[in-house]
C-alpha cells in the first residue's frame, strides 16, 4: 500500500445478528496516498488479513472517479491466485447466515460477477438444504427477457440490467425470496445497491432484508448509518476491509485529465446476448467443468506458468478452470479483461488494449500482463469465436476454451 506499512487486525463484519459476531477492532490507521490526480486519505478500521496483500491503488481515466481500490484477489485487474480468491469467497460466505426462506444473490457487474457466483457457491456448499438463485447483473441485454434497469453513477458505463428468471423454479424462489445479497469487490458510497435495491421490491414482493458483501468497505460510519437509513430495510455487511477515504482532487491539471479521461468513456451501443446459462437468467447449481477438458489441460507441460483469462463479465469460468488446474499443482493465475479505463500508475504496471469479443464497439483492456509474461495462456470465453477473439488471442499468446450451454466446454483453434 502507497506510503503504508502493513497492518492485520481482526475480520471487518457488521452482519446481522445471527451471524458470528465481529472481533474487536483494531486501532485506527490513516493513509495519504499521492495520486497524478489528486490525493486519497484512507483510514482502515479493520482488516481481514494483510491489507496490502488484499488491495493496491490504481488511478482511472474517468472523470468520475478518479482512483481505484485495485483488488488483489478478485482475478481482475491484477494476477490473483486461485486459493486466495476460493479463501476470500468462502470468508465472505460465512459472515452471510441462514434465512428463513429463499435466498437470492446478485453478483455486480462487471467487475464483481466472478466474486459473487464464487461467494454464492461456498454459501450453497454450507448451506446445501437452502433453496438459493444466483443471478448477475449485465452491461447486455438477453433476448426476448424482462429486466430492471439502474445506474452505477460513478461508473464510465453506468446502465446496468438485471434480467428476471425465464424458468418456473426460478421464479417461484426470486418471488418468495425474502433476504437478497448484494455482492460488490467495494461499497464506497452504496448509491448502486440503493438504486438496484429501489428496483427490486418493485418485483420481490416479500423482501424483507438485504445483506452486502465485499472486500472493501470504505463508506466510513456516518455513510453507513445512512445507507442502512436509504435501504427502508433491515441491512447487514460483511466486508474483509472497512474504512473510510477522502479525495482530493489535485489543482491545475486536474479539469484537463478529466477532459481526456471523458474522451475516452465511449459506452457504445446496446448488445444483445443469447443466455448461456451462466447466471444472467439464474443459476441454482455449481458450474462444473467437464472432466475430460479439465484432464487434457492439467496433463499439458509447460514452461512457465499458466495464466487462465475471463473476458469482460465472463469471470467465473476462469477461475473454477485455474482452481482444477491448481489442484493438480500447475502453478496458475487468473485475471480478465475489461472495458474500464486504467492509467499506468502504482499497481497498475503494464496495459494492452485489446478487442472488445462482445461487439460493443468499444475499447476493452487487459492490465498487468506482458506478452510473452506466461508459458501458457487459456481464454475463457462465452461469445462464438469471432475476429476479436482471435486477435485476443494472437495479442497474448493464447488459446480459445469457448464456453456453451450445460457447462460444456471446447477448444476453438485458433487460426
Amino acid at each position: 500500500m502507497a506510503n503504508a506499512r502493513p497492518m492485520s487486525a481482526a475480520p471487518a463484519d457488521a452482519a446481522s445478528a445471527s451471524a458470528p459476531a465481529p472481533a474487536p477492532l483494531a486501532p485506527l490507521r490513516q493513509h495519504l496516498i499521492a495520486f497524478p490526480n489528486g490525493r486519497l486519505q484512507l483510514t482502515i478500521e479493520a482488516c481481514h488479513g494483510e491489507a496490502e496483500d488484499l488491495i493496491g491503488f490504481a488511478a482511472r481515466a474517468n472523470p468520475r472517479r478518479a482512483f481505484l481500490f485495485l483488488s488483489k484477489i478478485l482475478g481482475k485487474h491484477y494476477p490473483a491466485h486461485p486459493a486466495a480468491m476460493a479463501a476470500m469467497h468462502r470468508w465472505l460466505a460465512d459472515g452471510i447466515s441462514a434465512s428463513d426462506g429463499p435466498i437470492v444473490f446478485i453478483g455486480m457487474a462487471e467487475t464483481a460477477t466472478g466474486l459473487g457466483q464464487g461467494v454464492y457457491e461456498a454459501w450453497r456448499d454450507a448451506h446445501p438444504a437452502e433453496k438459493t438463485l444466483y443471478l448477475q447483473t449485465t452491461r447486455y441485454r438477453i433476448d426476448a427477457a424482462a429486466c430492471l434497469s439502474f445506474e452505477e453513477s460513478h461508473s464510465h458505463a453506468p446502465n446496468i440490467f438485471l434480467h428476471l428468471p425465464r424458468d418456473a423454479a426460478h421464479q417461484a424462489c426470486f418471488a418468495a425470496a425474502r433476504r437478497v445479497v448484494l455482492i460488490d469487490d467495494e461499497l464506497s458510497t452504496g448509491n448502486t445497491f440503493v438504486n438496484l435495491l429501489q428496483a427490486l421490491r418493485e418485483v420481490m414482493p416479500r423482501l424483507a432484508a438485504v445483506h452486502l458483501a465485499t472486500i472493501c468497505d470504505f463508506m466510513g460510519e456516518t455513510r453507513r448509518r445512512e445507507l442502512r437509513a436509504r435501504m427502508h430495510l433491515p441491512c447487514s455487511v460483511t466486508a474483509a476491509i472497512r474504512g473510510d477515504w477522502r479525495w482530493q482532487a489535485a489543482d491545475g491539471d486536474a479539469l484537463a485529465l478529466a477532459a481526456s479521461a471523458a474522451a475516452q468513456c465511449n459506452y457504445g451501443h446496446e448488445v444483445r446476448l443469447t443466455d448461456n446459462g451462466y447466471g444472467r437468467l439464474g443459476r441454482a447449481r455449481r458450474f462444473d467443468l467437464p472432466a475430460a477438458l479439465e484432464r487434457r489441460l492439467a496433463a499439458e507441460r509447460t514452461e512457465g506458468p499458466t495464466l487462465v483469462l475471463g473476458c469482460g463479465e465472463f469471470m467465473h469460468a476462469s477461475f473454477v478452470l485455474a482452481r482444477a488446474l491448481a489442484a493438480h499443482g500447475v502453478d496458475t493465475a487468473v485475471q480478465a479483461t475489461t472495458r474500464s479505463p486504467i492509467l499506468i500508475w502504482g499497481d497498475v504496471r503494464h496495459a494492452l488494449t485489446v478487442p472488445d469479443p462482445y461487439g460493443e464497439g468499444v475499447p476493452n483492456y487487459l492490465y498487468n500482463v506482458r506478452p510473452g509474461q506466461y508459458g501458457r495462456v487459456l481464454i475463457c470465453h462465452e461469445t462464438a469465436a469471432n475476429p476479436a477473439l482471435y486477435e485476443l488471442a494472437r495479442l497474448v499468446g493464447g488459446r480459445l476454451i469457448q464456453f456453451l450451454p450445460g457447462d460444456y466446454a471446447e477448444e476453438i483453434p485458433v487460426r
